[in-house]
């Protein structure tokens, strides 16, 4: 594993000049609240369930789990696929920590990701993308790693819904046509929809998909 791990790498190392400091501290402090950010996720949750469906037999091969965290959607594709390459990235070394066995880790920005291009089959970000804050250079990275004909999903929180809960001064929610749109620049397939998060339970409007094959 940790040799395909190498072989994989390429590009800068180099940080953005963003509130990286702050937004990896707040991360990693939070690695401790197993409450909040759990180690494992209920596979009702219909985010889990999306995945599996967009990514089909595309995920039995490399796999980016984009901003991980403690690596608990990682984990359920890496058992239905057990032959998969999963790659769990994350700002955060402290989150990374929490990984299962049996998932590659690294530790970075979104907006600079270590890896070559068209490298990965399948690439994701749940509730991950909003605190890349450079949104745009973020996605431009997600498409450049994922290879032609692969398949790419953001899960995230809807812009018309801003300010539902209280969040941090960096993180930023989305509109559908502003991604759609960012997608478009790479993807030759691109659509949006609104999600629940339960899987009995009818969209709210809070939850947005969006969904791109290269």
């Amino acid at each position: 594993m940790k040799s395909w791990l190498k072989s994989i790498f390429g590009g800068s190392k180099r940080e953005a000049a963003t509130p990286l400091g702050e937004i990896r501290r707040s991360f990693d402090e939070a690695s401790g609240d197993e409450e909040h950010f759990p180690s494992t996720i209920d596979e009702r949750i219909y985010h889990v369930q999306l995945l599996l469906e967009w990514f089909g037999e595309r995920a039995a091969g490399r796999v980016l789990d984009n901003g991980c965290g403690k690596g608990r959607f990682a984990r359920v594709l890496r058992e239905r696929h057990a032959g998969a390459l999963v790659v769990g990235f994350d700002l955060s070394e402290a989150m990374l920590g929490y990984v299962p066995e049996g998932i590659a880790t690294c530790s970075g920005t979104m907006t600079h990701l270590p890896f070559a291009s068209d490298t990965f089959d399948c690439v994701y970000a749940t509730e991950s993308l909003e605190h890349a804050v450079e949104i745009d250079v973020a996605v431009g990275e997600m498409c450049r790693v994922l290879k032609p004909g692969g398949r790419l999903a953001i899960i995230d929180k809807n812009a018309e819904h801003w300010g539902r809960f209280q969040t941090p001064q960096w993180e930023k929610w989305f509109r559908r046509e502003e991604l759609e749109k960012l997608l478009r620049r790479d993807c030759r397939s691109v659509s949006s929809r609104f999600i629940s998060y339960w899987d009995d339970v009818e969209p709210d409007g809070l939850f947005v998909a969006w969904l791109a094959e290269k």
